[in-house]
């Protein structure tokens, strides 16, 4: 339930700064290769823009929240998170929430949202603090 509410509230954090995003709960691929990957100490979710998107440059933001389950009080905690800007070609950057938080890669997002991925990421760490993703949240 408390995976089910964390991913439900990521949804709705990056809906908020991209309205047009639209959420994938699945993001991989169901194969051998794929479940051999496979970690139960994430949450990974990608959301997909209509067409291309030239100020975060890519099609698709793949998402994978690290969390650690604290069995005694059911209750997620947030260890990081990485985002990853998509397209058919593969990775274009990344943001990790190590170091300043900033994008790598070989085509970058704009400043602008650049701040609004750094928001979403602050307000994830914000909403699993806050117990909004724990079984006895309301």
């Amino acid at each position: 339930m408390a995976r089910m509410r964390a991913l439900a509230s990521t949804i709705t954090l990056v809906r908020q700064q991209f309205p047009a995003a639209q959420a994938n709960l699945s993001p991989w691929r169901d194969d051998p290769q794929t479940r051999q990957w496979s970690e139960e100490e994430s949450l990974d979710l990608s959301f997909h823009f209509p067409g291309w998107s030239p100020r975060l440059e890519c099609r698709s933001l793949l998402m994978q929240l690290r969390i650690s389950e604290e069995r005694d009080d059911e209750q997620l905690r947030l260890l990081g998170v990485l985002m990853r800007g998509m397209t058919y070609d593969g990775e274009r950057w990344r943001l990790a929430t190590v170091g300043e938080w900033l994008p790598e890669g070989r085509h970058l997002p704009q400043q602008q949202q650049v701040k609004q991925l750094q928001q979403i990421c602050r307000q994830l760490f914000e909403l699993f603090e806050g117990h909004a993703v724990s079984d006895t949240a309301a």
